[in-house]
C-alpha cells in the first residue's frame, strides 16, 4: 500500500504540531525522545513525537538518573527537587547487598556515590526513580506545550531524504493507514531494535547476542524480609535465580532480573507459576506477592558505527545498547539528546552551520564505547565472583550446596567478602557520569575516579555559589534543596542551593570572566557579536562576571575552582549551551579572538 502524502513536496512551511510538516520528527516516546522534545521546545523549536504503542510498559525498567542527567534536567527547568521526591528515598537506596537470598545477607557495599562529600563534585547526586515515573513527569510537562505534539500508536515505516528534507512514511496502527510526514530533521529514539537504524543500513560494533535475561515485575513488601539491610540492588547468588532484585519501592514495587538458559528452560515454558517459584527462591521465604509481568530480553553490547546519515540522527538505545551492569545505558542516551538539542536549534535558527551537527557523533560515540566496555567488564567481574562460589556448575542442587558450604565456612566467607569488595567500581561510576571530555579518545583507568578538568570539551566543574537575590532572579531556577542529605547541618544546606552550572543558559554561550575585564570589554564583545554574519543575529553570549554576578561559597573546592579557571588571573572561560567548555582564553584575549573561536565551532 503506497503512503498517502497530505502535503506536497515543495519548500517546507513548518506549520507546527498537528501538521504533517514539522521541523523535527522524533521516533520513540521513551525518556530520550520525550526529554529531547522538551529541550527543543525550550529552545523554541517545534517537534512531533511518534510513539509506537498506545501506552508505555508499566514495568519499571531503568531506575537511576545520574548526576549529569539531573544537571541537564535542572538546566532545562525540570525541577530536580520534584524528581527526587518522586523516586526512591536515599536511605532505602544507599546500599548494594550481596545475598544468598534476601533472607540470608552476606555483605554490602555503597551504591554509587550517595555520600554527602559527592556534593562537592555535583549539585545533584544520583537518584533512583522508575523509568515510567520519569517519563510521566516529562509527558505531563509536554501536555500543554504548544511546540510539541505526541502521537501514540503510530510507527515508523521508512524514510527518504530529499535535499534538506526528510520524508517519513508512518503507519497509524489504529487504522492501518500509511501517511507521510515532512521534517527538516529526524531523530531516532526508537530503542535497541531501531527500525530507523535498520532503514538507514547502519551497522553496529559489538555483540548482537550476549546472554538471555528474564525480567519479572512483582509487588512484594520486602521490608520484613530484609530488616536493616536496606538497599537499591540485591545481588542474589542462589544458582536457582542468579540475578538481582531492584528495590524501586521496598514496600511494593520490585523487579527481579535473572539469567535465563533457553536450553534448560525454553521461553514458552515460562508462566506465572514459574515466575513465582523463581521470585520465592530469590526472597528465600514465602511471602505474599503478585507477578505483574514478565518478559525475556537479550543482553547485548552494540554501538552504531554512525550516529548520523544526512539529516537523520540516532540517539539513546538506537545508537548504543549494553548490559545493565553499571546502569549506564539510559543516562548515556539522555546525555546524547543533551548534546544534540542546542545544535539542532542552532541550525534551525541560523546561528549554526551544517557541520556543527557533525560534532554530535564526534562528541558522543566515544562516550558510548567507554560505557559499553565498562558495562561488559562489570558483568564479567560479577560472573567471575559467582564462579568462585561454585554456583555455575550445571547441577543446581550441587551449586546450592557449594554456595551454602562456602558461605558457612568462615575462611571461605572471608574470601567471598573480599571478592564482593572488588566489585566497588561496578557500583561507582562517578568518573563516567560527569568526567567525560569531548574530544578525548582515551579509556579511563577507573570508572569511579573523577578529577575536575578545565580544558576544552570538559563539563564545567561544579562549585557552590553564594545565593543572592540577583542570582535567583538571573537563573530563574528554584534553589536546590539539599536537606535530603541528613548529615548536613542547616548552615551547610543553606550553602548548597546554586551551582556554577546554573550560570549556563541552555540557549546561550556563557563567558565566565572576572570583573576586572570591566564594562568596556564586554561592550566591545557585544559590538563584535553584532558584526557577525546576519544569520547569527539570534546568537546569544552571556558575559557573567565573578564578583559582580556571582561569588563562590568559601571552601577548598572554591579555591580549586578558582585555580582551575584562572579567572582572577585574567583568563576567560567560554562555555557551550550544554555546559561543556568550548575553550579557555588567556589574559589579553580580544573580543575578536573569542568570536573567531565561537564562529569556528558554529561553522559560521
Amino acid at each position: 500500500m503506497a503512503p498517502h502524502f497530505e502535503l506536497g513536496c515543495g519548500a517546507p512551511s513548518f506549520a507546527g504540531p498537528s501538521s504533517n510538516d514539522i521541523p523535527v520528527l522524533i521516533i520513540g516516546g521513551g525518556p530520550c525522545g520525550l526529554l529531547l522534545a522538551h529541550m527543543l521546545s525550550k529552545l523554541n523549536v517545534e517537534s512531533l513525537v511518534l510513539e509506537r504503542y498506545p501506552a508505555r510498559l508499566a514495568a519499571p525498567k531503568a531506575h537511576a538518573l545520574s548526576p549529569r542527567t539531573l544537571e541537564i534536567c535542572r538546566q532545562f527547568h525540570l525541577d530536580v527537587n520534584l524528581i527526587r521526591n518522586l523516586g526512591t528515598k536515599r536511605n532505602d537506596a544507599y546500599w548494594v547487598n550481596f545475598v544468598a537470598n534476601l533472607s540470608d545477607h552476606v555483605a554490602s557495599i555503597p551504591y554509587e556515590r550517595m555520600d554527602a562529600e559527592v556534593l562537592a563534585d555535583t549539585p545533584t547526586m544520583i537518584h533512583n526513580i522508575a523509568q515510567p515515573t520519569f517519563e510521566e513527569l516529562v509527558t505531563t510537562r509536554l501536555q500543554h506545550d504548544g511546540k510539541v505534539e505526541i502521537r501514540k500508536n503510530h510507527s515508523f515505516v521508512s524514510c527518504e531524504q530529499h535535499k534538506d528534507q526528510v520524508i517519513t512514511t508512518v503507519e497509524n496502527r489504529t487504522t492501518g493507514k500509511l501517511y507521510g510526514i515532512r521534517s527538516r530533521h529526524l531523530v531516532a529514539c526508537d530503542g535497541a531494535k531501531s527500525k530507523v537504524r535498520e532503514n538507514l543500513g547502519i551497522d553496529c560494533e559489538g555483540e548482537s547476542s550476549y546472554e538471555t535475561m528474564m525480567t519479572i515485575h512483582f509487588n512484594a513488601d520486602l521490608r520484613l524480609v530484609i530488616g536493616e539491610n536496606l538497599g537499591m540492588l540485591h545481588w542474589v547468588m542462589d544458582p536457582e535465580v542468579s540475578g538481582f532484585i531492584i528495590g524501586y519501592d521496598l514496600d511494593h514495587n520490585q523487579v527481579l532480573i535473572c539469567n535465563l538458559d533457553p536450553k534448560k528452560t525454553p521461553l514458552e515454558s515460562w508462566s506465572d507459576e514459574l515466575c513465582r517459584k523463581t521470585v520465592t527462591a530469590a526472597i528465600g521465604t514465602s511471602i505474599p506477592f503478585d507477578v505483574l509481568s514478565y518478559r525475556p530480553w537479550v543482553l547485548s553490547r552494540k554501538v552504531a558505527e554512525s550516529y548520523r546519515v544526512g539529516n537523520v540522527f540516532l540517539a539513546g538505545d538506537a545508537a548504543h545498547s549494553f548490559p545493565p551492569t553499571g546502569g549506564l545505558g539510559l543516562n548515556s542516551g539522555l546525555g546524547d539528546v543533551g548534546n544534540l538539542a542546542y545544535k539542532i536549534a542552532a541550525v534551525h535558527q541560523g546561528w549554526g552551520g551544517s557541520t556543527l551537527l557533525h560534532t554530535y557523533q564526534d562528541d558522543r560515540r566515544h562516550v558510548a564505547l567507554v560505557n559499553a566496555q565498562q558495562s561488559v567488564k562489570n558483568g564479567k567481574q560479577i560472573f567471575s565472583l559467582l564462579k568462585t562460589l561454585g554456583t555455575t556448575v550445571p547441577d543446581v542442587e550441587i551449586a546450592k550446596a557449594n554456595l551454602r558450604r562456602t558461605i558457612a565456612n568462615p575462611a571461605s566467607r572471608k574470601y567471598v567478602c573480599k571478592g564482593i569488595e572488588a566489585q566497588r567500581e561496578h557500583f561507582d561510576n562517578l568518573g563516567l557520569h560527569i568526567g567525560y571530555i569531548y574530544g578525548d579518545v582515551e579509556i579511563p583507568a577507573s570508572a569511579s575516579l573523577y578529577k575536575p578538568s578545565y580544558r576544552a570539551g570538559a563539563r564545567l566543574p561544579h562549585a557552590w555559589l553564594i545565593g543572592t537575590q540577583q542570582l535567583e532572579t538571573a537563573t530563574f531556577l528554584p534553589p536546590i534543596d539539599s536537606s535530603y542529605v541528613t548529615e548536613l547541618t542547616p548552615e551547610e544546606v543553606a550553602g548548597k542551593r546554586y551551582s556554577t552550572l546554573d550560570l549556563c543558559a541552555f540557549d546561550a554561550f556563557t563567558l565566565l570572566v572576572d570583573e576586572s575585564f570591566g564594562p568596556q570589554w564586554t561592550q566591545n564583545l557585544q559590538e563584535t557579536i553584532e558584526k557577525m554574519p546576519k544569520k547569527a543575529s539570534s546568537l546569544r553570549i552571556n558575559a557573567v562576571l565573578m564578583g559582580r554576578d556571582f561569588n563562590l561559597v568559601p571552601g577548598a573546592r572554591a579555591g580549586e575552582w578558582l585555580q582551575g579557571t584562572q579567572l582572577k588571573n585574567g583568563h576567560a572561560v567560554l562555555v557551550r549551551p550544554d555546559q561543556h567548555i568550548l575553550n579557555t582564553f588567556l589574559r589579553h584575549t580580544t573580543p575578536e579572538q573569542l568570536s573567531e573561536a565561537l564562529m569556528q565551532h558554529l561553522d559560521l
